[in-house]
């Protein structure tokens, strides 16, 4: 009797082992199946893994999307139709850039692209498409910066650099008030109210 108790257990054990054996190497099949079929699937989408755009390694900011999107959003905050943004859309637009420029965040800001890179943040810049020209300030800071990170730059180059600088930025502020005195004509109170709190008129 001890002998077939004995037996029965060991079979049960033995058992036991062979399905969690089993159970264990059809899980690990369907993962490997199922990791397969993802990445079959995933090979010629867009943001899935292995290089593709908007996956690691592919993954890149679209600054004209977001400028888009802040553009989108003043329109919404001046209650402007999208026939009355054809025009008043642009004024804005150019008031905020003018604004950014003086503020040194027009190079390497929220929308510029870097120090001394091409400037693609049009609305569906990509490859191909021809970078904007740079403005006399960018121009200017980019020179200056230039000059500083040379350790070895004369004083009377920094001086020269920094001078070009601000004189560019004098005529930008020239040009500002220009935009804004367009922009001001062409908006209702309350809208002029909104730009006022925005920052964008005085």
């Amino acid at each position: 009797m001890r002998r077939r108790i004995m037996f029965g257990l060991a079979v049960c054990v033995v058992g036991a082992l062979l399905l969690s054996v089993a159970l264990g190497q059809a899980g690990a099949g369907a993962t490997r199946g199922d990791r397969g079929g993802q990445a079959g699937a995933g090979a010629g989408q867009p943001g899935a893994r292995g290089g593709q755009p908007g996956g690691p390694g592919g993954q890149r900011f679209d600054r004209a999307q977001m400028r888009q999107m802040m553009e989108q959003r003043m329109q919404e905050q001046l209650a402007s139709s999208p026939e009355e943004w054809k025009t008043l859309g642009p004024l804005v637009m150019k008031v905020y850039d003018l604004n950014q420029l003086l503020s040194g965040s027009g190079r390497g800001g929220m929308f510029g692209s870097g120090r001394r890179g091409p400037q693609t943040d049009q609305p569906g810049a990509g490859q191909g498409t021809p970078a904007r020209e740079l403005s006399a300030v960018e121009k200017a800071s980019d020179q200056l910066r230039t000059t500083l990170e040379d350790t070895a730059a004369k004083p009377e180059d920094i001086t020269k650099q920094l001078a070009a600088l601000r004189t560019a930025k004098q005529a930008t502020k020239k040009e500002l008030a220009t935009a804004q005195q367009e922009l001001r004509k062409a908006v209702k109170v309350r809208q002029e109210a909104q730009l006022v709190l925005m920052g964008l008129l005085d």
